[in-house]
């Protein structure tokens, strides 16, 4: 199994006026419980740790995981309530983000809900890495769990959110040293690092263990750092709607696909090569491909994304 970690909130997706009030329409979100569904849509056997609230749209939150297959018992119950985003997508679908997420439900994780089970990987990812008692939850958990379970990662990062830039750094510098992946936006690294290099990025996270680097790019695709080579896949032209999700199907793609190709461990992972890679990249890019073509994070089931793996680039 796969566990995910992190946030499950509420998007709400703000319309046009009528003359009384906006229009909105509330979805289930969050990236890590994106990557959660994705996994199992694509059908990965998957569970879900985190924080969820006991309000109406926590339960809309757990009713929704269930429904998908993920596993639920290691969800923590929490009368706090559920963080909210306020989505409004501009014309080209990129979205911009208003969080309401200030003490909320997904922060109510500590130590002591940490599950005792082994797992073949671990995703973490996004703000519940930089706030507490959250973040240090989930830290604990990965360094408990690094010599054991392929651990991904992915910063997702939200500025507003994590406060201090240089104490958000180390502390995902202590992340990526039990991580295994780190899968990343062009957006990330910006937001991050300034104008880094990514491959000397990477190469520092060889350094501390990291096997496999990729940088998403939009609809110009994805690039991936290994220790002895480098690979661009170009993305799909596709009609899009908006992004929302694009980058969270990308990333459970990518480990859907290393599951199926029996590749989901350090050994394997240390040893891919430029075939596995391509098909991997391939893969994880025309899965995000079908979200950006649909309204909101409705990540695609597996015989969608082999639809469309048979169908040329334009």
């Amino acid at each position: 199994m796969i566990l995910v970690c992190g946030e499950a909130l509420i998007d709400l997706f703000v319309g046009e006026a009528d003359g009384l009030g906006l229009n909105a329409r509330a979805v289930t979100g969050g990236s890590p419980f994106n990557v959660a569904v994705g996994l199992a849509r694509l059908g990965v056997p998957t569970g879900f740790l985190g924080g969820v609230s006991t309000d109406r749209f926590g339960r809309l939150l757990t009713d929704t995981l269930m429904r998908e297959g993920v596993e639920t018992r290691f969800l923590k119950r929490s009368v706090r309530p559920s963080p909210l985003v306020v989505v409004s997508p501009d014309a080209e679908g990129q979205p911009s983000y208003v969080f309401h997420a200030h003490d909320c439900a997904e922060r109510d994780l500590t130590t002591a809900d940490l599950p005792p089970d082994a797992f073949q990987a671990i995703v973490l990812g996004s703000y519940s890495l930089a706030v507490e008692p959250v973040g240090s939850a989930l830290l604990a958990l990965a360094e408990r769990e690094a010599g054991r379970a392929v651990i991904s990662l992915d910063p997702n990062l939200r500025p507003s959110l994590v406060g201090d830039l240089a104490a958000w750094r180390q502390r995902f510098d202590r992340f990526v040293r039990t991580a295994a992946i780190v899968k990343l936006s062009r957006e990330d690294l910006a937001a991050a690092y300034g104008a880094a290099d990514p491959a000397v990025l990477a190469a520092g996270w060889f350094f501390e263990g990291v096997l496999l680097v990729v940088v998403t790019d939009g609809e110009k695709g994805a690039t991936a750092y290994h220790r002895d080579w480098t690979m661009h896949r170009p993305g799909r032209p596709v009609a899009v709607v908006d992004t929302v999700g694009a980058g969270d199907t990308f990333h459970a793609a990518l480990l859907a696909r290393l599951a199926q190709r029996g590749l989901l461990t350090r050994v394997a992972l240390a040893s891919l090569d430029d075939a596995a890679v391509a098909d991997l990249l391939d893969y994880a890019v025309a899965a995000a491909s079908i979200t950006c073509t649909r309204r909101g994070a409705d990540l695609p089931r597996a015989a969608e994304v082999e639809e469309a793996l048979h169908v040329p680039r334009a």
